[in-house]
């Protein structure tokens, strides 16, 4: 009998400087995503920390350093803090629309902006609108965009767009694969926390035990909004474990210090295309 799924071969990028811990050097292990399978082969790398960009899954395999943490949300145990439950209620007038990966010209023009301010000298600043159209329509997988969009003032047309997110469905919990939203947007603080609560509650309703926020460094300032949300689990070499409260509140306090004050989910490294290499998230 012939196996069902074919077992992938993976292949190790050559070392890199590493985007987050000066000094350091990154590298990664990724297969291809493709055929019938994909979906199945995705949700089981997923499990064991691996994250898609475009028709690749990949996960850090660094010499001397194991800094980079898969992260995930229980999204039926979670309970909002307090700032939290005012960044829901001050967007909660948004309209959330799923739509198929399909790119936009909209869509572009706002990462354009996003990267701008958030990353101005990030990887992704190059990217032109068939590189954004390659990132979101390059899935072999069950995606799509979620946009966020202002109510539109006749109720008719589709309102100003003000964030989006492109999201993989896995067989146990949404992934974000990136994220991005309106930086000069002055009354529309926390719209990257927003966009983390919307999935979060999102995936719960699905009945979906999690929401996977990609990769979390201890020491990288820009990393630390991820540890945010409670409960949280983290993959370590017995497998997924519960981050304990007493650790949480610390891990909470560093994030809230002056050198990793709230960027919502802006404080996040680019994905260029395949042809690049594979990013990390």
């Amino acid at each position: 009998m012939t196996a069902p799924v074919r077992f992938p071969r993976f292949f190790v990028t050559s070392p890199a400087p590493c985007p987050y811990l000066p000094g350091r050097s990154e590298r990664k292990v990724f297969t291809e995503l493709k055929g019938p399978h994909a979906d199945s082969l995705n949700d089981a790398l997923g499990r064991i920390g691996f994250r898609r960009s475009q028709t690749v899954a990949y996960r850090p395999s660094c010499i001397d350093c194991n800094a980079c943490v898969s992260v995930r949300v229980v999204t039926g145990e979670f309970t909002p803090s307090g700032t939290q439950k005012r960044t829901i209620r001050a967007h909660s007038d948004l309209v959330a629309t799923v739509c198929r990966p399909w790119s936009t010209s909209e869509q572009f023009d706002l990462l354009q902006r996003y990267l701008s301010v958030r990353h101005p000298e990030g990887g992704m600043t190059t990217m032109d609108e068939v590189d954004f159209a390659d990132m979101v329509e390059h899935t072999p997988v069950t995606s799509y965009v979620i946009e966020y969009r202002e109510p539109s003032p006749d109720g008719v047309a589709p309102g100003r767009l003000v964030g989006a997110c492109l999201t993989d469905r896995q067989c146990d919990g949404l992934s974000m694969i990136y994220s991005f939203y309106d930086p000069h947007h002055s009354a529309r603080q926390g719209l990257g926390t927003y966009i983390i609560l919307d999935h979060i509650r999102r995936a719960n309703e699905m009945g979906l035990a999690y929401v996977y926020l990609g990769y979390w460094v201890e020491g990288s300032a820009r990393m630390q909004y991820k540890v945010r949300y409670r409960p949280m689990e983290r993959l370590g070499r017995s497998g997924w474990e519960r981050i304990a409260a007493a650790e949480h509140d610390r891990l909470i306090h560093d994030a809230a210090g002056p050198r990793c004050r709230e960027t919502a989910a802006g404080c996040k490294d680019g994905m260029p295309a395949v042809a690049k290499g594979p990013a990390r998230s």
